[in-house]
């Protein structure tokens, strides 16, 4: 098959003013991403910048790699990831870029596993699934509030840890999705293969300023550790 990475990047964030430009150890975000997928050992020409901004799209130009402009009715708030990536295999097909999945990496999720791409195109492959997504265990005991009660959820009053049935969250390291899935308007599938990840770097997503101070507390005890 035939993989094309994009990394959507836009410009605009109500929560977190130049988001993905903002700096991860002296890097902005979206260079994480962009190095992770060649570290990977994916091919520059492989990897799509998607952007309605021209210093990002820059960026992209820097490390070899393609950058896309998208129109700018896709640069706002509502505007959904399988939109963005709809039009982007609009754009390959009018370049007769042959394209069979996408592998999606969020300039939100800076921090990934070493050898996660690539085993993830690999169970991809072998599971013959039309999407492929990323989970973490969520070791929590939660529930909602309703008339100013606390309703247990996934856990009986009492009850201990061990002994509760595992939930899983969808930790955004990692999409693959099919050409044919995103054109029917979904990144994930009713057949997704749920691809468990048990590291400190799926609890790191940034959405605030406040999040890029436990992201660099993560990544320093990994650096300095040599993991």
């Amino acid at each position: 098959m035939n993989f094309k990475v994009v990394v959507p990047a836009r410009f605009g964030s109500k929560r977190f003013p130049g988001k993905n430009k903002a700096k991860l150890s002296g890097v902005p975000l979206i260079n994480h991403s962009i190095q992770y997928a060649i570290d990977s050992g994916i091919d520059p020409d492989d990897i799509w910048i998607n952007s309605d901004d021209p210093e990002i799209l820059q960026i992209a130009s820097s490390f070899g790699a393609n950058s896309y402009m998208r129109p700018e009715y896709l640069g706002g708030d509502l505007v959904s990831t399988v939109d963005v990536l709809k039009d982007q295999i609009d754009y390959w097909e009018k370049e007769n870029i042959k394209v069979d999945a996408i592998v999606l990496l969020q300039v939100t999720n800076p921090l990934r596993p070493p050898n996660l791409l690539q085993g993830g195109i690999e169970v991809f492959l072998r599971e013959n699934r039309s999407s492929l997504v990323t989970f973490s265990k969520l070791n929590k005991k939660f529930g909602a509030i309703e008339n100013k009660l606390f309703k247990p959820r996934n856990y009986l009053p009492g009850q201990r840890m061990q002994d509760i049935e595992p939930m899983f969250y969808e930790n955004g390291l990692l999409y693959i999705s099919s050409v044919d899935l995103v054109k029917k308007g979904f990144v994930v599938g009713d057949d997704a293969f749920p691809m468990v990840i048990d590291h400190a770097f799926a609890q790191v997503d940034i959405d605030h300023p406040e999040d890029l101070i436990f992201a660099e507390a993560i990544l320093k005890i990994y650096v300095n550790n040599g993991i």
